[in-house]
């Protein structure tokens, strides 16, 4: 089976977004400094944002 042109710019692009997402919510983990990540963001990366929120400091 091959993949057409836009199946591959479909999971290229697919990829980038998950890759963002993943380079804003590990940017925002600076939660020490009390910023959070988009919730959107959190999805995006399997995360449930109503447990990422309970989660305390170390």
């Amino acid at each position: 089976m091959t993949m057409t042109n836009r199946e591959i710019f479909s999971a290229i692009g697919e990829l980038f977004m998950t890759f963002g997402s993943a380079v804003a919510a590990s940017r925002a983990v600076a939660v020490q400094v009390g910023r959070k990540p988009r919730a959107d963001d959190l999805r995006k990366l399997g995360i449930d944002p109503a447990v990422f929120n309970r989660i305390g400091r170390l």
